[in-house]
C-alpha cells in the first residue's frame, strides 16, 4: 500500500486535498487533476506538482498534464506527445530515483513550446519494482521516445537531486 496526501492549490486559487496512491489500484481518480502545489511561478504558464513516489505516479501525472494542456488549448497531437513524455519521465523517476518527485509544466508566453520537467531526489540505490520484475528487453526505451518527440531534452543536476526535462513544440487545436 502506498499513500500520500497533499494539500494542493488549484490554478484558480482554491484549496483541495488530494489523496494519491491509496492502494495499488486506486489513485486520484475523484479529485480535480488541475490542482497543484502553490509553486506556480507565473500564472497561467508555469505549474509544479508534488507526486507520490509510487507506481501510480505516472497515471496521476498524465491526468494533471492533460487537464493543464486542455486549458492551454493545445492540439491533440501536442497533447499526446507531451503526455507520453511526461509518463516516461515520471516512470523513470519512480523506477530509478529517490523521492521526492515533482512534475513541472511550463508554456512559453508565445505558446510555441511546452517545457516539462520531473525533479527527483537523485539516483536510487537499486532497481525499482517494475524493472526488477521484467526481462531486460521489456524496458529501457523511454529516453529514446523522449528524444524522438522533444525538440530538446536533458538533465539538470542540483543540490536536491536531478531534473530531467524535455521541450516540445506546440500546435493549437
Amino acid at each position: 500500500m502506498y499513500a500520500a496526501t497533499k494539500n494542493l492549490t488549484s490554478p484558480a486559487g482554491g484549496a483541495a486535498a488530494v489523496h494519491f496512491c491509496s492502494t495499488a489500484a486506486e489513485t486520484a481518480k475523484d479529485s480535480d487533476p488541475t490542482v497543484g502545489t502553490a509553486a506556480r511561478r507565473s500564472p497561467p504558464y508555469d505549474f509544479s506538482w508534488s507526486l507520490p513516489h509510487c507506481p501510480q505516479a505516472a497515471r496521476a501525472a498524465r491526468k494533471i498534464t492533460a487537464a493543464v494542456l486542455a486549458r492551454w488549448h493545445l492540439s491533440t497531437d501536442t497533447t499526446d506527445a507531451v503526455l507520453l513524455v511526461v509518463s516516461e519521465l515520471v516512470t523513470n523517476a519512480v523506477e530509478h530515483a529517490q523521492p521526492p518527485v515533482t512534475l513541472h509544466l511550463h508554456r512559453d508566453r508565445t505558446g510555441t513550446h511546452v517545457w516539462t520537467g520531473v525533479s527527483d531526489g537523485g539516483p536510487a540505490g537499486g532497481k525499482g519494482p517494475w524493472i526488477s520484475s521484467c526481462a531486460d528487453d521489456e524496458h529501457g526505451r523511454g529516453l529514446e521516445v523522449v528524444h524522438a518527440l522533444a525538440t530538446a531534452h536533458g538533465t539538470q543536476s542540483h543540490s536536491a537531486g536531478n531534473t530531467h526535462w524535455a521541450q516540445l513544440q506546440t500546435t493549437t487545436g
